[in-house]
């Protein structure tokens, strides 16, 4: 766990991610918790994370993604060097997560 984000109003907020049950209410709280920009750069990056998982080169994840060499960089540190938190939601959507 990353104790910088540690706090009493993130665990609410990650609770409160954790009530949600379909994709419609993840739509719903997101859009209102964050903005589009938010939204499309988190998405963006959990794309990166799956693309590097399944062993994609940069270029190739450039062209789909749209991200920048930065943001993959980035990406893949926190799959090798990270709280294993990519990992783990890649793993479960791959055992059979929502697919709404």
């Amino acid at each position: 766990m990353n104790e910088k984000i540690k706090s009493e109003n993130t665990d609410a907020l990650f609770e409160a991610i954790l009530t949600l049950k379909t994709v419609e209410e993840c739509y719903a709280f997101f859009d209102d918790l964050c903005t589009v920009p938010e939204i499309k750069a988190m998405s963006q990056r959990f794309a990166v994370a799956r693309m590097l998982n399944q062993k994609e080169v940069y270029t190739e994840i450039v062209e789909r993604t749209g991200a920048s060499t930065a943001t993959i960089s980035r990406v893949n540190r926190s799959l090798h060097y990270g709280s294993d938190g990519y990992m783990l939601a890649i793993e479960r959507l791959k055992e059979g997560g929502h697919t709404e």
